[in-house]
């Protein structure tokens, strides 16, 4: 039974993997959108989502501290 588990994903890797590589166009289509992921996701990180507990406190402690009190606070 695992033997023919193992047979059968394999056949469906071998399928994916010879599919990918037979590409003309969708090489160039798989390269825009992961090009497009890495604006998104590396780029636009570093404008939209600022480090915002380094302007709080510069030690691991300090920021440890604010983020526990504002837990605590923000719950009463």
């Amino acid at each position: 039974m695992k033997e023919r588990h193992c047979n059968i994903v394999r056949k469906i890797l071998d399928f994916y993997i010879d599919g990918f590589r037979n590409m003309t166009v969708g090489k160039t289509l798989w390269t825009i959108i992961l090009l497009k992921l890495f604006i998104i996701f590396a780029v636009l990180k570093l404008f939209l989502f600022p480090d915002f507990l380094s302007s709080k406190s510069s030690t691991e402690e300090g920021k440890a501290d604010y983020v526990r009190s504002e837990l605590i606070n923000r719950n009463k």
